[in-house]
């Protein structure tokens, strides 16, 4: 997808005018349709490194701004790179129900952090939520919590060396030895904490609420039938 900006015929590019994204307002995954665009002229004369462009959701009738690098001038348009900055990222989702009060506080703001694309402000935020995580769940948590990292490391197929960062980050103590992560780390991490909380929390938690309801229907269904005989 080549986008261009024209002195003269404004905005185009090779795939039409529309691109489709998660929407950071409604949530949903919708076509984006150009908003507001910057002229061609001013910027072929200052040539900034970068452009910010306004769309529109489709789903929700939003602005959604998006910063695009630039490519090349050239005397009658700027070409612009066709990957982007979201510079308003959708919120992470997860069932926060289910995790200890303490946790579920640290967890949320991680996740806010993680959404305005602060990626180590997210990770010590990790490290805090984990260790709130592991208190609420008593002995032998950690070692629990390793195996199921531990399981996370194999199903991403990723090497000791390049796993070695999330596992410092949840398991480790203190505030001196938390690695600096890039964007691409920052999104292992997330999906692994996420995971991690599912299966120490929110899975157990759905498991024991559905047998409960299950054991009340019976026990239900066994009085009606005493009460019939």
């Amino acid at each position: 997808m080549a986008i261009r900006l024209h002195r003269t015929d404004g905005f185009s590019n090779d795939e039409g005018e529309r691109l489709a994204l998660e929407c950071p307002y409604c949530g949903v995954f919708a076509n984006m349709t150009p908003q507001s665009v910057p002229d061609a002229a001013p910027l072929i004369e200052t040539r900034p490194k970068h452009v910010g462009l306004v769309y529109q959701c489709d789903a929700c009738q939003a602005p959604v701004f998006l910063r695009f690098a630039i490519k090349e001038f050239t005397d009658d348009a700027v070409h612009l790179y066709r990957n982007f900055a979201e510079l308003e990222r959708p919120a992470e989702r997860f069932p926060h129900s289910y995790l200890p009060k303490e946790t579920e506080l640290l967890f949320r703001e991680a996740l806010s952090c993680y959404s305005g694309n602060s990626f180590n402000a997210f990770a010590s935020m990790c490290r805090r939520a984990a260790q709130s995580a592991f208190r609420a769940m008593g002995d032998g948590s950690k070692l629990r919590a390793y195996e199921e990292v531990i399981i996370a490391q194999d199903i991403a197929e990723m090497d000791d060396e390049s796993f070695a960062p999330i596992k410092t980050i949840i398991f480790d103590t203190g505030d001196d030895n938390l690695p600096i992560l890039n964007r691409v780390q920052a999104g292992i991490l997330l999906e692994v904490m996420k995971d991690l909380f599912y299966q120490c929390f929110v899975r157990r938690g759905k498991l024991t609420r559905a047998l409960k309801v299950r054991k009340f229907f019976v026990q239900e269904a066994s009085g009606d039938l005493a009460s019939s005989a």
